[in-house]
């Protein structure tokens, strides 16, 4: 396998690379690789080798991601790039500055390389799009990586870069991640600036619910890149993992559960348990089916700035703040929980990668959950755990289905906790491999 990004850093600064010789060889894999799953579809290959000429010309230093080459989803800014956000009508729209995000990376030494794939308006659970076409997933080209930062996932999982910059309103950086078998952290809502991740022809206030997060292929760069983007000082991880208080929930009253995924949260269990954690595995005191309900309203004039509520009317500022009152009450549910518990254990989705699908109408789209056909706009109650009340989760591989193909579940803690998120995470990873 490919060095990791604080492998990567390490190696340039000590003289065993450069930071060119890391970018030519990540543009070797990703020419070499993405042939079939189109993942990197916004290459900037000439203007990275000048960026990682120029940081060797500068000489190593203790940058954290010094000389590490990276892509990062096509909805954020980069200067001189088309940012499309995969809408047909905006895709010679060329930014003239970088995302808040892309300009703390480059700052710690990241070059670069381009940008990864997106459904249109970052709107699906796969990676689609009139300008770029479709990708595929890196271990079967039948079947999507996830999305909306599927892209980003597929990037990472085939090894052609050791980092991503991706973003999530409705499991767009866990659902990807667990789908590919890599690492993805959706931060504390408000933790992260998200300033230049903005839909194309609008420059103001960010999306309800939406946050930007990182997506790796360990813990170890995953926290470092969270620390890195972070607003704020997001406090470091102090959960006891000796004897970690979790909450396992594989049971939702809006959704059902592959049982390859109930399986693989289960092994996780019984591993935490004899390592020494307190599990359980009673339903959370908080009403699911409500929170999801809300949840999809949200969602709804989040992504609209507008669409329908109760009724389905455009939505009044009554409807909306009928929906703060409630994202307001599971906010204070959840943090009661989190008295009792260090963290939740949740599946990122209640299926694993599944077949393309060209439906676009999400409500007559179905998903094959145990050889049995649901609906697939439900698996949303899943993201919405943690979206709804602005909880950090991170989506980390614990597993593989029958069919061969990554299981990964999310890691749900308070808010703020995000680095006990990636820690409980990394714990998990690691039993469920024994």
């Amino acid at each position: 396998m490919e060095r990791s990004a604080l492998q990567t850093a390490a190696a340039v600064r000590a003289g065993e690379t450069t930071a060119l010789a890391e970018c030519d060889a990540a543009i070797a894999r990703i020419e070499a690789r993405d042939g079939a799953i189109n993942a990197v579809v916004v290459r900037d290959f000439a203007r990275a080798r000048e960026a990682a000429r120029a940081l060797d010309a500068e000489g190593p230093d203790d940058r954290l991601l010094f000389g590490v080459p990276m892509t990062v989803k096509e909805s954020f800014d980069v200067a001189g790039l088309p940012t499309s956000w995969g809408i047909g009508v905006h895709r010679d729209n060329i930014v003239d500055r970088d995302a808040v995000a892309v300009t703390r990376l480059k700052a710690v030494g990241a070059v670069i390389l381009g940008k990864t794939n997106v459904p249109v308006r970052l709107s699906d659970w796969q990676a689609d799009n009139p300008i770029h076409g479709r990708t595929n997933h890196p271990i079967d080209p039948t079947l999507t990586p996830g999305g909306s930062s599927g892209g980003a996932a597929a990037a990472l999982a085939s090894g052609m870069v050791p980092l991503e910059l991706g973003s999530d309103i409705g499991g767009s950086i866990r659902v990807p991640a667990a789908f590919c078998g890599v690492w993805g952290h959706k931060p504390t809502y408000g933790a992260l600036s998200d300033i230049g991740h903005r839909v194309p022809g609008t420059d103001g206030a960010g999306a309800a619910l939406g946050v930007i997060g990182p997506l790796a292929r360990n813990p170890e760069d995953l926290a470092v890149a969270l620390a890195i983007l972070a607003d704020i000082p997001l406090p470091r991880a102090t959960v006891d993992l000796a004897r970690p208080r979790i909450l396992l929930l594989t049971a939702h009253p809006s959704a059902r559960v592959d049982s390859s995924i109930v399986g693989a949260i289960g092994h996780v269990g019984e591993a935490l348990a004899a390592a020494g954690a307190i599990i359980s595995r009673a339903p959370p005191p908080i009403d699911l089916a409500a929170q999801h309900a809300d949840y999809m309203r949200m969602l709804g004039i989040a992504m609209t700035r507008g669409g329908p509520a109760r009724d389905g009317k455009v939505a009044t500022l009554s409807h909306w703040f009928d929906l703060l009152d409630s994202q307001a009450r599971m906010q204070r549910a959840w943090g009661a929980l989190f008295e009792q518990f260090d963290a939740v254990i949740a599946p990122a989705s209640g299926v694993n990668a599944f077949p393309h699908i060209a439906e676009r109408n999400v409500a007559r789209r179905t998903l094959s959950i145990d050889s049995e056909d649901t609906p697939f706009g439900v698996q949303f109650a899943w993201a919405g755990l943690a979206t709804f009340p602005n909880l950090p989760a991170t989506s980390v591989p614990v597993g593989i289905d029958p069919r061969g193909l990554p299981i990964g579940v999310q890691v749900i803690t308070n808010r703020y906790r995000d680095h006990d998120a990636i820690a409980v995470a990394a714990l998990c990873n690691r039993l469920s491999r024994s």
